[in-house]
C-alpha cells in the first residue's frame, strides 16, 4: 500500500518516520525548516523506546505526491479547511482517507450521524469546505494516543504511547481498517481496530475539553490540574457537562469521570497540546474540541456553564496573543 502522510509535523512525521523504518510506501508532506531538514538528513527520532533514523520521500507540495492507496490526514482540526481542497484531486473512488484530529471529526454527522444526520457545526467546518472535499465514504476514523514534539527540524521527541485505534464511522467492521491497521502495527505501533469509535471519540474528548483549554489558561500540567482541588472540581462538572450532550447523542461514554480524573493525574506532568501549541505560538485546537462540544450543546439546548464560561476565556487569550503577535 502506498501512504501519503499529509502534514508531517510532530505525530504524522513520527508516524511517517516508524513506517519507513520498516521498509513501507510512506510519503510525508512537510513545510519549513522541517521540510528541509527531513530532506537533507531524514527524519531522527528520539524515544525512550530507542532512538533511530529513517529516510522516507519528503515533499513540500502535493503536486509531487503522485498516487496514494492512503491518505493519513496529520495536521491539526484547523489546518484541514486549507488542506482538503488540495487533496480533493488525489482522493479516488477507492482511496482511504484517514482522519486523526481532536475534536468532534468533520464526518460525524455525514455518515451513521443518526437522528442529526447531516448536520453541519461550523466551529468544526467552517463553510463546509472539508465535507466538500473529502467524501464521508472515503473516511476512516482514528483516535491518536501519542506524546510527540518536534525538538528541532528533523528532530522528533516520543515521550509516551504507541496506540492509534481504528474504527468504521458506521461501526461495521472493513477490510480496509484491517489494512490500514496492519500496516502501522508492522511499524510497531498498536492499532486495536473498534466497532465503537464514536464512544471512543467522546472518551478522550471529555479529558480534552476539560483539561486543554484549563492548561492554556493556568500553563499547568495534567497531573497540576487533576491534583489542585478547585481546578479539579471545574475539570469533573466540564466532563459532566460532556457526558449530558454525547447521551443526548445516545452515546454512553464508557469511562467514569473518576477514572478519566485518575488517568490524567496518572500520565504526569505532561502538558497538553493544546499547552504546547499556545507556548509555540501556533493556533490551538481550540474551536474542534471545545467549541465544537458548545455548539453542539446549543443545538441541543444543553445547558453546559463550566464548559463555556472556560471557552470563552480560552478564546479571549488566544485572540488577544494573537494581536499581540500581530503588532
Amino acid at each position: 500500500m502506498r501512504f501519503l502522510i499529509a502534514g508531517a509535523g510532530a505525530i504524522g512525521g513520527y508516524i511517517g518516520a516508524r513506517m519507513a523504518r520498516a521498509g513501507q510506501d510512506v510519503t510525508l508532506l512537510a513545510r519549513g525548516a522541517h521540510l528541509e531538514a527531513m530532506r537533507r538528513s531524514g527524519v531522527r527520532v528520539l524515544s525512550g523506546e530507542g532512538d533511530f533514523e529513517a529516510r522516507p520521500r519528503v515533499i513540500g507540495s502535493l503536486e509531487e505526491a503522485g498516487e496514494a492507496d492512503v491518505i493519513i490526514l496529520g495536521v491539526k482540526a484547523h489546518g484541514l479547511t486549507a488542506l482538503a481542497p488540495q487533496l480533493k484531486p488525489l482522493i479516488g473512488e477507492r482511496t482511504i482517507v484517514v482522519s486523526t484530529q481532536n475534536g468532534i471529526p468533520w464526518w460525524y454527522f455525514h455518515i451513521g450521524g443518526g437522528e442529526l444526520a447531516g448536520l453541519h457545526l461550523e466551529r468544526v467546518d467552517p463553510g463546509g469546505v472539508v465535507n466538500a472535499s473529502i467524501p464521508a465514504a472515503r473516511v476512516v476514523g482514528s483516535i491518536v494516543y501519542l506524546g510527540t514534539s518536534i525538538v528541532e527540524p528533523g528532530v522528533i521527541r516520543h515521550t509516551e504511547g504507541n496506540r492509534i485505534s481504528f474504527g468504521e464511522p458506521d461501526g461495521s467492521r472493513s477490510e480496509r481498517c484491517r489494512a490500514v491497521a496492519g500496516a502501522l502495527i508492522e511499524a510497531g505501533l498498536r492499532c486495536p481496530i473498534t466497532t465503537r469509535i464514536r464512544h471512543e471519540i467522546w472518551v478522550k474528548l471529555m479529558g480534552n475539553v476539560a483539561f486543554n483549554p484549563i492548561s492554556a489558561l493556568t500553563q499547568a500540567t495534567l497531573a497540576a490540574m487533576a491534583r489542585d482541588a478547585e481546578v479539579g472540581a471545574v475539570a469533573r462538572n466540564i466532563m459532566s457537562e460532556v457526558a449530558a450532550v454525547a447521551a443526548r447523542l445516545g452515546i454512553e461514554v464508557p469511562v467514569s469521570i473518576d477514572q478519566r480524573m485518575a488517568g490524567a493525574e496518572k500520565v504526569g506532568e505532561h502538558k497538553t497540546s493544546m499547552l504546547q501549541d499556545l507556548e509555540a505560538g501556533r493556533p490551538m485546537e481550540l474551536e474542534a474540541v471545545v467549541g465544537a462540544v458548545v455548539e453542539l450543546g446549543e443545538r441541543l439546548r444543553e445547558p453546559m456553564p463550566h464548559t463555556r464560561a472556560v471557552y470563552a476565556c480560552a478564546r479571549l487569550l488566544e485572540t488577544t496573543l494573537a494581536q499581540r503577535r500581530a503588532h
